[in-house]
Parts: C-alpha cells; structure tokens; sequence
C-alpha cells in the first residue's frame, strides 16, 4: 500500500469523526397524537319523516232542508260549537201555515171516519135483522175503513209539517268548530242547494295523513330478519308532528290507519296517523312533517362525523389496536343523526375509534391514542376535532 493511499484513508477518517462530532444525529420524531373515544353500543330508536297534511277527524256539513228565507245567522263563525246548538233560522212563516193545513186536514179526514164509523154500525144491525141487503153492509163498512186510512195519512201530513217547521231552526249535527257561513241574511235557500250553509269540522283529535314509500318498508323488514333492529308494533309507532317553524308539537299520536294495497304511480302506501289537538293548534289543511319512530336498532354506535372517511369503496374508520397501531376498517353506516353517524356494523365494542388527528393517521403506522375533547379549545391539539 503505497504512503499516498494511506494519507487519502485517515485523512477521510478524521473528516467523518470531526462531522460526527460537531453534527449529532437527529433523535426520532414522537408518535402523533390522535383523539380517539370508545365504541359502546346503543339500542337506537329507527325514526323517518314523512311529509303530511293534516285533516279533521269529522266533517259535517250543515245544509237546508227546507226552502226558506234566511232570518239570522246566530253562531259566531270559526267558534266551537255544540250538536244541537242554533246555527241559523229560516222563516218559518210558510211552514207554519202548511202545519195548521195539515192540522185542518186532519180534522176534517177525522170527522168522516166517525160518520162512516157510525153508519157501518147501523148497517150492520140492519142487515141481521134484514132489513138491509148484505152488499150495502159491505160498502158501509169498506167506507169506514177507508175513512180511517185516509185519517192515518193526514196524521202523517201533520207529522211531516211539524218536522218541517223543526227544520226552520238549523242546529249543529255534531259539536265541533263551524266554520265561515256561505249564506247571509235574506238569502233563498233549499235542499237542493250545491253549496252548505257552513261546515262543522272536529279537530280534537286530528288527522295526519302521509304515505310511506314501500322500498323502505322492505329494507326494514329485512333488518329485522337479520336481528338488527326490532320493529314497533303497528299500534305502538310513535308519531311526532314537526311543525312548519322547525318546532315538534308537544301531544305524541298514534297510527289509525294503514291501507291495504300499494299506489302503483309512487310505490307507496298510504298511512294515518290521529293526534290529539286539545288547544287547536293544529288546522285541517296544514302541511307538517311526521316523524315516525319506526323500530328499535340494536347493538348500534354513534360516531362523531369526523371519524368516518371515505374512499371508492365505501365509509371506514381506524381504529387504534393494542400495540397503539392504526388499523383501517370498514364499516356499514346507518342514519345520521345530527352532526354523528350512527354505524350498524364493522367494528367491536370497546375498540378506540380516531376521532381527530385522521390526516396525521396512517393504517399500519404507530400513534399516541388521547381521549377525544369536543371542548379541546386548541387548534391543533388531537381532542379539537378540527381535524379529519
């Protein structure tokens, strides 16, 4: 080895020692932080929304039932009213002067049958004695009886008359709330008239009618065959009203109705639910949305909406095994509810989902598993959630 190559080695080595010397090495970067929190499962309540009207429970329609000029309208309108209670008077002039005919009619039809009544009498003594010929009994009596029919009748025309007169005075068939009267004062009505004179509405309880699509009822069914849920009995469905505004009516209702056959033209089928309506918040004609708690979701988690990702293949999150390592996993997600997701499958109870700090995450890689802080106020700290 010659002295040049010899002088070339150490010099090399001695650089290497002084840069080793004046420039230590870099210790290794820590394990990130991520906020993770506990899968625990929950029995979860399954609910959909459905848009709906509302509609009285009954509807009455209030109408003439004998020709006549209006006299008064005596109930407020848009007030409640009582079956039996004065809505409207109609003249009952007329009516009264066809009851007294009938009544004159009556009489006079009464009177005959007693002079008939006695002349069959007569007759019929005559002829045992013989002194009469058996055809004239006959007739005597024929015309008694006839008499009497004809007293039947005008009995009947009395009857009528009097129950005309009765319709002159219109009163409520049911209580409930009358509504605007189409007819004032002077106005000619009749039986035969197109339109009521108002409409007496019941609206305590009310009637939400929506119509559920048929798919879904499937895919329900079909959850439960499977164990996942556990569906509400058709009479224990609980119904909420969520009114215009945002806000759930207070009174709970119940489902009344179900039908038989499936709407070709949506594919659903129509459902009503009655609601209690004590303060007559709610109004025949309202749309509003029905809330159904349909079914009960067992063995069910609810994430945060930051652990969920997604790629091609669908929703999954990771999760933070033993030895403090990412592990990737797919998951089959459910309903959100709010700003969480409500996960039906993919994971184990008890298992450390990452919640925050997912883009510093990576499957297979190492990483420092905190408790998730919805409250952390620091950006950047794994408990903010401002991650993922």
């Amino acid at each position: 080895m010659t002295p040049r190559f010899l002088l070339c080695g150490a010099s090399l080595l001695l650089s290497a020692l002084l840069a080793a010397c004046g420039h230590p090495q870099a210790p290794a970067a820590p394990p990130p932080e991520v906020g993770v929190v506990k899968a625990q499962t929950i029995n979860f309540p399954v609910t959909r929304d459905y848009p709906g009207r509302l509609a009285a429970t009954l509807i009455a329609q209030v109408r003439a039932r004998v020709e006549g000029i209006v006299l008064k309208r005596v109930y407020k309108e848009g007030t409640d009213v009582k079956a039996g209670q004065v809505l409207f008077k109609i003249d009952p002039a007329p009516l009264e002067a066809s009851l007294r005919q009938a009544q004159g009619q009556l009489a006079q039809a009464e009177a005959t049958a007693r002079n008939a009544r006695l002349n069959a009498t007569r007759s019929k003594e005559l002829g045992t004695k013989g002194l009469l010929a058996k055809q004239d009994v006959d007739n005597a009596v024929a015309t008694a009886e006839a008499d009497e029919a004809a007293v039947k009748s005008a009995r009947a025309n009395v009857e009528n008359a009097r129950i005309n007169l009765g319709y002159a005075t219109v009163t409520s068939p049911i209580s409930g709330r009358a509504g605007m009267a189409n007819v004032t004062q002077g106005a000619l009505v009749s039986p035969t008239d197109t339109n009521p004179l108002t409409t007496v509405q019941v609206i305590d309880p009310i009637y939400a009618n929506f119509s559920e699509p048929m798919a879904e009822v499937e895919r329900l069914r079909k959850e439960e065959k499977a164990g996942n849920l556990k569906l509400a009995a058709p009479d224990k469905v609980q119904i909420e009203i969520v009114l215009p505004d945002g806000s759930v009516y207070p009174h709970k209702g119940t489902l009344d109705f179900t039908d038989l056959a499936v709407d070709p033209s949506t594919g659903a089928v129509d459902l009503r639910a009655i609601v209690p309506n004590p303060d007559h918040t709610l109004l025949p004609g309202m749309f509003v949305k029905i809330r159904l708690t349909l079914a009960t979701l067992h063995n069910a988690f609810l994430l945060p909406q930051s652990a969920i990702q997604r790629d091609n293949d669908g929703a999954y999150v990771y999760v933070v095994d033993a030895n403090d390592k990412i592990v990737e996993k797919r998951v089959r997600l459910g309903d959100q509810q709010g700003a969480d997701w409500i996960v039906q499958g993919g994971i184990a109870a008890g298992e450390q989902v990452v919640v925050s700090g997912v883009q510093k995450a990576q499957a297979g890689e190492k990483v420092k598993p905190v408790a998730y802080s919805p409250d952390a106020k620091s950006k950047g700290e794994a408990g903010t959630g401002d991650e993922g």
